[in-house]
């Protein structure tokens, strides 16, 4: 047992419950149906849409005592605090001016011990909650590591240093989709990526309110030539 894990993961969703009213059963639910012994015995990618420092913490507490982890921007360990808590959760940092490839090496030995890896696509907070154009690095380390995704989306949580300000607590909604692999026959060209992306971000899209969907609310429902579903 990892004691340092448990001890930060009870301060942690101590403090986050203080924050926030955190509507996460369908998430825990959801990791829960596909793991055994504390792991993931199906990897995956967790799919995330990014807003604000919240998501990382409340899916490593809420998904816990299973192995959930992510990758974050190199940057976010200059917090000591920050550096802690990601170093206490295994978290990867990625270099987002385009140093990917060892970032995500580790992160495919990770899936292969049974972690849940989280990735946001967008790979810049939004701060309003809608959804921001992806990045095409989930759909490379989805194909090279050859696993399905799970799309997780959250709402709520943009408002929370409104909130604060006055002293309430911030709902905090995670709604999960079904999961699915790419599938692709042959090499996949950068225009197969992009469609992929768009597949991906399309299916996160129809799982958050509609005026959170962003620049992919045209494709929330749309049907799908790349996907195919678990």
């Amino acid at each position: 047992m990892d004691i340092r894990r448990v001890v930060v993961t009870s301060v942690l969703k101590g403090l986050l419950n203080t924050l926030c009213k955190i509507d996460a059963e369908e998430f825990r639910k959801t990791l829960l149906s596909v793991a055994a012994d504390g792991k993931s015995v199906q990897p995956m990618i967790l799919a995330i849409n990014h807003i604000n420092f919240l998501e990382m913490p409340v899916l490593v507490t809420q998904g816990y005592p299973l192995l959930v982890s992510g990758l974050a921007k190199d940057t976010t360990w200059k917090n000591p605090i920050m550096a802690f808590l990601f170093d206490t959760y295994q978290a990867i940092p990625i270099n987002r001016r385009g140093a990917y490839l060892e970032a995500f090496e580790k992160a495919r030995e990770m899936i292969e011990r049974g972690f849940f890896m989280i990735v946001a696509p967008e790979g810049t907070r939004s701060g309003n909650g809608v959804l921001g154009r992806g990045k095409a690095g989930i759909v490379q380390l989805a194909l090279s590591a050859g696993v399905p995704i799970l799309p997780v989306v959250h709402f709520g949580g943009e408002k929370i240093w409104q909130n604060m300000k006055h002293f309430k607590r911030t709902p905090f909604h995670l709604r999960v989709g079904r999961p699915f692999r790419f599938k692709c026959d042959g090499p996949v060209d950068k225009i197969t990526r992009e469609q992929l992306l768009e597949e991906l971000m399309g299916q996160m899209a129809a799982l958050l309110p509609e005026d959170k969907r962003g620049v992919y609310a045209g494709l929330a429902g749309q049907k799908n030539k790349y996907l195919e579903f678990l």
